[in-house]
């Protein structure tokens, strides 16, 4: 029956494919009239063309005309007309799955040498066609901001809250490339990002998303990369610099903690091969050593078993670094002192892109386009600042290859087709071999006491795992008569995640349990996607519909235990296939030529990441509960549930949007999403009484709130943008293992809607670009947050009333970025200046418990004071540089264009 029901989705989803029109979501569409400037009259069969392009289109009987399926960027258009005087519109900006409407007024010739007549277009301060809040940035404006990445630009966008769209957990958004998911199924995460010089245009939906966007509930974020052109282009650029700090007793900092970037680009036609072929490549390098600091006091191999020594006897004997000392004050501190700095959250990033466009004919066009990161970086733990080296060390690496086709069947009617794979590595250890003689046994972690530092040791797990996703989609657009634009679309995406990781035993010669044992764990997984979907987009003068429906399928793959007070040994039964079925609803009402009043409905599902389905696949339950943790990718008894059913939101929204004159332009939007069937965990016991945990779904949030939207266009060398968002996001859990970690705490399980970590009450956002573009601009982004909420520590043993009843104190933030563009004969240069967190603030990312600040803790009034049994004093150790945001960072750069 399983193997039929397989077959059936999959012919509906073929058949899908052969019957609708389908869409890609990586173009937009250029809609108009032309008249007789005198008379008012539509003139018919005059040729509207996109100049550079193969893009064009002939007037109706009435003047009407539209030209589909335009990448986004900036064009110039040439309508022509016997009798009548060529008209040229230049700068004309088209962006991701929006209508741009333009008409043209053509002047008759009242002499044949009359010239043709040249507009400069302006960028509308509101789109007629907007059903759902979205933003899009283009490569000019991501070029003058104070910005490093593309994550960077995506949370300056009203509603988003480090990564957190209106309220949703992470990994509910989709991220893609050129209509691609690049999304890792195991996180939810981004699996790569692309680099800021290779964007065309960033489109972010933090509002309703149309039904051609699947496996997501809180956004969508869409990239474009750039093209090879015409003619050769080619850019480098670097700079340099440093974290600049007054808090030096928080942020130990060597004389120079150096922050290198180098980035370039080449595009233009493939040599050798003529025009039919472009090119565009970039790649960057970037290394930062951080701006957290360890000491290397010790050194993992160090013994200091008279740590465990409650007195701290004069004869006492320590080790640092192999070299036997006797123990007094004065020691601790110029050991301290002479030890060499370690980075700690240092990061290092290599990436690159290449991408192929071959014009066939012009009919068909071919993209190949490969993309690869690779990422070196530390996290930094508090335990380890005197042993940096023995925490963990993390790898990642991922490779996309895309092959794309693009076919017009005519004027009104094109397709897509696009052939994926997407491959991700990430690697976690301390020392890659782990029959690597600087192993010690985990009990040197142990030498230290409480409130300090470890004295030697080094973390034992090794955690690796790969996801790779083979994907084949084919997207089609056709534009029906002059209101309908009809969409559908098909999708399969099979995946395979393997996952290995175990605790590195020194004392047994093979250094690994057993695989039946919970601290050996591997699997190998490859479930399987389909979703198809139809939508109507139809756009008459008065009113704009976006009506579509959605259908997913998913196929675990997996089994399940069928006892579950012996899950570790019990037979397994093949996980449940589900399918789901979703509308959405979008309506755009102009009520005056330069305003309109949207409102939109929605359900959305998603899959919850891969992770929880998978999770400690041998359903190994350990009776010791051991203290030495294993990674942060897992939870100690804790096992996955492939019959997890998928997670649903559903979305209203209303707005208004007003282009208030020439210059100004203002949006409001009121929004409220009802989340289900989250990922939670319920709390169960093998028949020997021991506790464990397993994910199903279980939790549940809401989420309201209203964002203001003030924009004004740039004139007399000043732009400026400004929102603001009130949001209100409450559910029963914010971490899906809440309530086994309460359990274990000994605490009752919430059972009240209480604020989310990211619950942000208040945002303010500030965008500023003073200056000319061709000389000297400068720009400002400055932040406001309210405080996130975090859960006051209970006294004198009563539980809070609570949870996340207290509030962080506010976050501010301010980075300015200068340059000065110079022109030459071959070339153009730019010097530039950018500072991150201009004014040092300490903002207080988290808080201890018992005061809600960052700086001081009561906890050393309740321990009686004195030196814990390690190295440091009491009051080192509740010094927290990991609960404050980055310090002042200054950099200096130059950019060459050629």
């Amino acid at each position: 029956m399983k193997f039929l029901h397989k077959k059936i989705i999959l012919l509906l989803s073929i058949s899908a494919l052969l019957t609708a029109y389908l869409f890609a979501g990586t173009t937009g569409k250029l809609a108009g009239r032309v008249i007789d400037a005198a008379s008012g009259e539509g003139l018919a069969g005059v040729n509207v063309i996109i100049e550079g392009t193969s893009m064009g289109a002939a007037t109706d009987l009435e003047g009407n005309f539209i030209i589909i399926g335009m990448p986004p960027g900036k064009y110039t258009i040439l309508a022509s007309y016997i009798s009548y005087r060529d008209m040229r519109i230049t700068d004309l900006e088209i962006n991701i799955d929006k209508t741009r409407r333009i008409d043209i007024e053509l002047q008759p010739a009242a002499l044949e040498m009359d010239g043709e007549i040249v507009v400069v277009a302006e960028r509308p301060l509101f789109k007629k066609d907007l059903t759902s809040t979205e933003s899009s940035i283009g490569k000019e404006a991501i070029e003058t901001l104070p910005v490093e990445n593309m994550q960077d630009i995506v949370n300056l966008q009203a509603g988003v809250v480090d990564g957190h769209f209106r309220g949703g957990r992470s990994g509910e958004v989709v991220y893609m490339v050129n209509g691609i998911p690049m999304n890792d199924v195991y996180s939810g995460e981004s699996a790569i990002e692309v680099e800021n010089n290779s964007i065309q245009e960033l489109n972010v939906i933090s509002g309703t998303f149309n039904a051609e966007y699947g496996q997501a509930m809180s956004g969508v974020v869409n990239v474009v990369t750039k093209e090879g052109g015409d003619n050769y282009d080619f850019s480098l650029s670097t700079y340099g610099g440093s974290y600049l700090t007054t808090n030096s007793d928080i942020f130990w900092n060597p004389d120079v903690t150096p922050l290198f970037n180098l980035q370039g680009t080449v595009g233009g036609p493939f040599p050798l091969l003529g025009k039919r072929i472009r090119l565009f490549a970039s790649g960057r390098y970037y290394k930062d050593s951080g701006y957290i600091y360890g000491k290397n006091v010790f050194a993992p191999s160090d013994v200091n078993t008279d740590f465990n020594m409650v007195e701290l006897p004069e004869e006492r004997m320590i080790m640092a670094r192999g070299q036997l000392y006797q123990f007094s004050e004065e020691l601790a501190q110029q050991l301290i002192e002479d030890a060499d700095y370690e980075p700690m959250n240092d990061w290092e990033r290599y990436s690159g892109n290449i991408k192929l466009t071959y014009r066939l004919t012009d009919l068909d066009k071919l993209n190949y386009e490969l993309m690869y990161q690779g990422s070196k970086w530390a996290e930094y733990h508090h335990e380890f600042r005197l042993n940096p080296e023995g925490d963990y060390n993390y790898n990642q690496s991922t490779m996309t290859n895309v092959v794309s086709w693009n076919h017009v069947f005519g004027a009104s009617t094109f397709m897509d087709v696009h052939f994926t794979t997407l491959h991700t590595k990430f690697k976690q250890y301390v020392y890659e071999d782990l029959f690597d003689t600087r192993y010690v046994t985990k009990e040197r972690l142990q030498d230290a006491g409480s409130y300090a530092f470890a004295s030697g040791g080094q973390q034992m797990w090794h955690f690796n795992r790969s996801t790779t996703t083979w994907l084949g989609k084919a997207d089609i657009t056709s534009q029906v008569g002059l209101y309908h634009l009809l969409k559908a679309g098909v999708e399969y995406k099979m995946h395979e995640l393997w996952m290995h990781e175990y605790e590195v035993i020194p004392e047994i010669g093979t250094r690994l349990a057993p695989k039946t044992s919970f601290q050996h764990n591997e699997y190998k997984h490859k479930p399987v996607e389909i979703s198809a979907y139809f939508q109507d987009k139809l756009e008459y003068e008065d009113l704009i519909i976006n009506a579509g429906i959605r259908f997913d399928y998913f196929d675990p793959a997996a089994g399940v235990p069928q006892d579950f007070e012996n899950p570790g040994t019990s037979a397994l039964e093949d996980a449940d296939q589900t399918y789901q079925v979703s509308l959405r609803l979008g309506l755009a009402y102009p009520i005056s030529e330069n305003g309109a009043i949207h409102v939109s409905y929605g359900h959305f599902f998603q899959i919850p990441n891969y992770f929880y389905l998978y999770n400690n696949p041998q359903f190994n339950i350990d009776p010791l509960q051991s203290s030495v943790a294993p990674p942060p990718q897992s939870l100690k008894n804790t096992i996955g549930n492939a019959n997890l059913k998928p997670q649903q939101s559903t979305i209203y929204e209303i707005g208004i949007q007003q282009q208030v004159s020439n210059l100004y332009g203002i949006s409001v939007t009121a929004f409220f999403k009802d989340i289900r069937n989250l990922v939670g965990t319920e709390i169960l016991y093998t028949f020997e009484s021991i506790q464990y945990a397993r994910y199903i779904n279980r939790d549940f949030a809401y989420v309201r709130g209203i964002t203001i939207d003030l924009e004004k266009r740039y004139s007399t060398g000043f732009a400026m943008n400004i929102d603001y968002t009130f949001q209100v996001a409450k559910g029963n859990a914010s971490d899906p293992n809440n309530a086994f970690l309460e359990e274990q705490a000994g605490d009752q399980p919430t059972k009240q809607l209480v604020p989310l970590d990211w619950d942000r009450r208040h945002q303010i956002n500030v965008a500023l670009r003073v200056g000319d573009p061709n000389n000297i601009i400068f720009s400002v982004i400055g932040r406001y947050g309210s405080g996130m909420p975090y859960t006051p520590a209970s006294r004198m043993g009563i539980q809070p009333e609570v949870e996340n009843g207290g509030r962080k104190p506010e976050e501010i933030m301010l980075d300015l970025y200068l340059t000065k563009k110079m022109s030459f004969s071959f070339a153009s240069a730019s010097l530039f200046l950018k500072i991150y967190n201009l004014f040092d603030r300490l903002n207080e990312n988290n808080v201890f418990s018992d005061t809600g600040r960052s700086n001081y803790s009561l906890e050393p009034l309740y321990t009686g004071g004195g030196r814990p049994r390690g190295l440091n004093t009491l009051e080192d150790y509740y010094i927290r540089p990991e609960f404050y945001s980055a310090p002042r960072r200054i950099l200096i750069g130059l950019e060459l264009g050629f």
